[in-house]
């Protein structure tokens, strides 16, 4: 619990310091706040849907927290006016539209943050079963969010 509240005061306290900086560092902190998330996913999806009997209960707790700190860490602030154009570590993928469906995008994080939060209690239950039922979840609230705003590679 001390090294998930770290991790989410530490993340807060980058996405708040981004605030001040440009466009493109705004851009790069998003892109590396859901790439640190992707590789999280990557590790729960590789042993409880892909390889179960490589299931670690500590790692897939670990993991499922670290995604529950990211999706409450305040990503909001990063999406500054003009952040869907301009490159971070790569071009960005936001939709412009974005900022006319401010109201949409709040649903889908909610409901991200929701999911994410029920998926790191779960995981902590050790239930593959539950885990892989939220985890499902969660997934598809990235998806979600992604078809409404993010443009395809």
């Amino acid at each position: 619990m001390k090294k998930k509240l770290t991790l989410a005061i530490l993340l807060a306290a980058t996405a708040t310091a981004a605030l001040a900086g440009p466009i493109e560092e705004n851009i790069r902190w998003r892109q590396s706040a859901y790439s640190f998330a992707a590789w999280n996913v990557q590790k729960i999806k590789s042993q409880v849907v892909d390889h179960p009997d490589t299931y670690n209960k500590d790692s897939v707790t670990a993991a499922a927290n670290a995604i529950a700190a990211v999706a409450n860490s305040g990503l909001g602030a990063l999406y500054t006016e003009g952040s869907d154009q301009g490159i971070g570590w790569k071009q960005t993928r936001l939709k412009p539209e974005f900022f006319l469906k401010k109201d949409e995008v709040t649903k889908l994080a909610n409901t991200f943050n929701e999911a994410a939060n029920e998926l790191a209690k779960v995981a902590a239950t050790g239930d593959v079963n539950l885990i892989k039922t939220q985890f499902g979840k969660v997934g598809e609230s990235c998806k979600a969010c992604h078809d409404l705003i993010r443009i395809k590679e």
